[in-house]
């Protein structure tokens, strides 16, 4: 079936009305998303349409649009993984949160005959192993097969899992990717006809099309999962699969960890709280106050199929091929940008922002800063979620661009703060990092006589004593600043 014939059937314009999901706040978007998904299609190869139209056509006539919308996500990697990041969004519909959420966690449909020569090819020499007959799940890139490993007659069985990549992604994914760019640069002007703002979509889609080719990197994977067991490894309550020694640049043997997804409600209120407060102090809390020298890595792919709890209480978190680090300078703009907030200082709010950007408008710049610092002043607390509206805000208008892995960190925060959402609804991301961030503080108060002023080392909350000073100096001017506002 050629992409003429397809149109022909209806099938084309049937998939550019998926469109039509977005929420009625986002509707004139809807236009722009449609043009997008049409012009990913339109350059994908004959064959990898084909398959796509041939999904469509076996669904039931009367199939819903977030159906045909999970069904072609399926086939495609970039897409699978679009949809898992979105997958908690709030700000869609429910239908369409469950639907996507099935992207987390599939039945496997690669039939594990496809995978197992490349496994015993791999892992045939190791002794005492013995991989099962049926694949367990299957992620955009991957399908998870488990296996028994017995090393030695008088050793006992351990449970794992291979982690090898699904027939054929490999091309898919590439040959996506490739079309990311072309399509940035198709938005940005489309965004002109239809008289929407101009976003930097060609730099985003870009770096985000690099950072997807690491998907298919395992041997970094592994890297990660031993750097992460290593960051977590004084949290009784935190699981990160251990790397089994006969892993191989394709294939992951790692620990089977069982469990369901955080976002089950299988406990009451209060223990459910308990875990969304884990969940974000594991992944961002931690990462973002204990970071070293060389910064904060932060895991950045935090979808809930990636997230377990399992039996025993605790959290175990997987699949670790998408990570961004944060670092030290930029974790220290942070800090910056929300005691400038809250002291209602726009300049300092904008120096920081500056220390995570290149700013490319002033003008806009200082007017974002100027709402976002409104918005403190009218009571909003200046934490995460206020900061990444603002950054949201500035790389919307292409007032600031910001690079790979800021970008990077604000998609994996859109993702956690979903998940901690469905998780509980009562737990309050900001007092997470809050209290964590207050109790690094207070653990640095024994040495803070002993350093220079304005140094801010590991473990002293990314402030020095020139920040507590200035802070405590700019109260009164904090005070007046509150006080015009008020009166305006």
């Amino acid at each position: 079936m050629t992409l003429h014939a397809a149109t022909e059937n209806g099938l084309l314009a049937m998939l550019s009305r998926l469109s039509e999901l977005l929420p009625p706040a986002y509707a004139r978007f809807r236009p722009l998303l449609a043009e997008a998904l049409l012009f990913f299609l339109d350059h994908l190869s004959p064959r990898r349409q084909q398959a796509i139209f041939a999904a469509q056509l076996a669904l039931p006539g009367n199939a819903s649009r977030s159906r045909r919308l999970l069904a072609l996500f399926r086939l495609c990697p970039t897409l699978h993984k679009l949809g898992q990041v979105v997958a908690h969004d709030r700000r869609l519909s429910g239908d369409l949160r469950r639907r996507l959420q099935e992207l987390e966690t599939l039945e496997p449909a690669d039939s594990l005959l496809a995978v197992r020569p490349q496994l015993e090819r791999e892992l045939g020499e190791v002794a005492g192993l013995r991989i099962a007959r049926k694949a367990l799940a299957e992620a955009s890139v991957a399908v998870v097969v488990p296996f028994v490993w017995q090393p030695a007659a008088n050793e006992p069985q351990q449970n794992g899992v291979c982690k090898v990549l699904r027939p054929g992604v490999e091309e898919r994914l590439q040959e996506e990717l490739a079309i990311w760019p072309a399509l940035g640069s198709h938005l940005e002007e489309r965004c002109v006809a239809h008289g929407l703002p101009v976003f930097d979509y060609a730099n985003t889609l870009e770096s985000v099309a690099r950072l997807l080719a690491n998907e298919v990197r395992l041997d970094r994977e592994q890297a990660h999962l031993r750097q992460a067991a290593e960051f977590h490894a004084g949290a009784p309550d935190i699981v990160i699969p251990h790397v089994f020694p006969f892993s191989t640049p394709t294939v992951t043997a790692m620990q089977r960890v069982d469990g369901c997804k955080v976002t089950v409600q299988d406990l009451p209120p209060r223990e459910m709280r308990r875990r969304a407060e884990r969940v974000v102090r594991a992944l961002l809390a931690q990462p973002f106050w204990r970071s070293g020298e060389a910064g904060a890595t932060f895991h950045a792919d935090p979808h809930a199929g990636n997230l377990l709890a399992t039996p025993n209480g605790r959290l175990a978190i997987l699949d670790w091929a998408l990570t961004t680090t944060l670092s030290k300078r930029q974790c220290e703009a942070v800090v910056q940008l929300a005691l400038g907030a809250l002291t209602l200082n726009d300049r300092r709010v904008r120096t920081a922002i500056a220390g995570l950007g290149d700013v490319r408008d002033d003008e806009q710049l200082e007017g974002a800063v100027r709402q976002a610092v409104d918005q403190v002043r009218s009571g909003r607390f200046p934490g995460f979620e206020w900061m990444t509206s603002l950054l949201d805000a500035l790389a919307a208008t292409s007032a600031v661009r910001f690079p790979e892995e800021v970008s990077l960190f604000r998609k994996a925060l859109l993702t956690l703060c979903g998940v901690a959402a469905d998780v509980s609804p009562d737990m309050a991301l900001d007092g997470v990092l809050v209290r964590e961030g207050a109790s690094q503080f207070i653990a640095s108060l024994w040495w803070r006589p002993w350093i220079w002023a304005d140094q801010r080392p590991r473990g002293g909350a990314h402030v020095s004593n020139a920040d507590l000073f200035g802070l405590g100096a700019e109260l009164p001017a904090s005070a007046l600043r509150l006080w015009a506002g008020s009166r305006v």
